[in-house]
């Protein structure tokens, strides 16, 4: 049987697990937050270059060689954002994972902690459901533990189609460039 000391520790546990994935979150924001300003800043100064440089254009070849002359930066600032947004959304989610992988693992320890308290104090003859109990908590153990690796594998997956859509927009966008500029 737990103790009101024991429940309180849980709470207070769960309390500050909650309190730490939420600075975690707003870490996250923050990063993002600035990342955007860094973006938005970058973009104005640029835009402003830009509209200078068409304004000073004296014929329609000029205007084709800037517009060509910006699409591959543009590519791959496009693509330089892309990777560090998902290089914020992966690392606040990694450490949102290893908190509550700790939390799951406690939880489970503290849950084998119990079984095998009810075990020991189990009466005589009740060995075939105390085998069932713990058969069952070894299978939800198992299962837990599939369902980790493969979602670890299907993020893995996609981090490299993340990265090969990226290398492959890039690549693109420097193709269209050299044909711009063969054909002007």
């Amino acid at each position: 049987m737990l103790t009101a000391e024991q429940i309180l520790a849980a709470h207070k546990a769960n309390v500050e697990t909650l309190f730490g994935l939420t600075n975690k979150a707003f870490e996250g924001i923050e990063k993002l937050v600035e990342l955007n300003m860094q973006v938005a800043k970058t973009s104005f100064g640029e835009a402003a270059e830009t509209a200078k440089a068409a304004l000073s254009v004296k014929d329609a070849q000029e205007l084709m060689a800037l517009q060509t002359a910006l699409l591959q930066p543009a590519a791959e600032k496009a693509a330089a954002y892309s990777r560090h947004l998902y290089d914020i959304a992966a690392g606040t989610n990694a450490e949102v994972t290893k908190v509550a992988e700790a939390q799951i693992a406690e939880g489970q320890q503290k849950f084998m902690g119990l079984v095998d308290t009810a075990v020991k104090n189990a009466p005589a003859g009740s060995e075939n459901a105390v085998a069932l109990v713990k058969s069952a908590v070894s299978a939800a153990n198992n299962a837990f533990e599939s369902v980790q690796k493969a979602a670890k594998q299907a993020a893995d997956v996609a981090e490299a189609n993340f990265q090969a859509l990226n290398t492959q927009a890039v690549k693109a966008a420097g193709q269209a460039t050299k044909a711009a500029k063969r054909s002007a």
